[in-house]
């Protein structure tokens, strides 16, 4: 509140200054007395704006609020500012039940926007049974699209994240064409299939799923969305995006 009102007061000075008003006096010298902005407000206004692109691990499912997702987890883990885009079922090619693969969630909610710190686009689940090279394509016109929108911001691409550790032939090869692609962009890739964020299988007891993944065998528990927000915040602080720089 303070700050506001310093810029109101500076803003009064600029105006009252060249007319020699004297009423000006009494707020000149409240400009020069006001307090300056609590600790907190500086902190808030120093915190990157980070979005994320994604299905429902990112945005949630039925009884899952976004806030309570992964990608919420993260930003809480690193002090972001986040704003959460995508849609349950979508993916790069895959429609999801609205006809709004990742490209046009992208322009709906996230494109029109002041540009970002940093661009979090994490898919591929939903795209598994989908040729791996149209998905790759579809990857690729959209993160070229982000980057012409938003020269300045840092783009990660995120693999498909899977509810087990034998994930199927259609999301590995899903998972090498955006690999493959994000190295053509020379955009840092992570790879969950690889780095085995979920281990083992829950209907056979085995590995961190039972404890991390649903009975649905995909999407994560709330134990599971806090896990892969460690995991995820890792592997940013290891490339050096864990603080995005503004884009001021």
């Amino acid at each position: 509140m303070a700050a506001g009102r310093l810029r109101r007061d500076a803003a009064s000075l600029l105006v009252c200054a060249p007319l020699l008003l004297a009423g000006c006096a009494s707020e000149a010298h409240e400009a020069k007395t006001a307090k300056p902005p609590r600790t907190a407000d500086r902190v808030a206004a120093a915190a990157p704006v980070v979005m994320f692109l994604g299905d429902s691990y990112t945005v949630g499912e039925r009884g899952v609020q976004p806030e309570t997702t992964y990608a919420a987890a993260t930003a809480r883990l690193l002090g972001w500012q986040v704003v959460l885009g995508g849609r349950g079922g979508t993916g790069f090619v895959a429609p999801g039940s609205r006809h709004s693969p990742f490209d046009r969630l992208f322009e709906e909610q996230l494109g029109w926007r002041p540009a970002p710190a940093l661009l979090v686009v994490s898919g591929g689940h939903n795209d598994a049974k989908y040729p791996a090279q149209q998905v790759s394509d579809a990857a690729r016109t959209l993160l070229q699209k982000a980057r012409a929108r938003w020269p300045r911001t840092r783009i990660v691409l995120v693999g498909p994240l899977w509810g087990s550790d034998h994930p199927t032939g259609g999301a590995v090869a899903v998972r090498d064409g955006l690999r493959g692609v994000a190295a053509g962009l020379r955009i840092p890739f992570i790879d969950p299939l690889a780095e085995k964020w979920i281990t083992g299988d829950r209907d056979r007891g085995t590995g961190n799923a039972p404890r991390y993944i649903k009975p649905d065998d995909v999407h994560p528990t709330p134990d599971g969305h806090r896990y892969l927000a460690t995991r995820l915040a890792g592997d940013l602080r290891r490339i050096g995006l864990a603080h995005p720089g503004s884009t001021s």
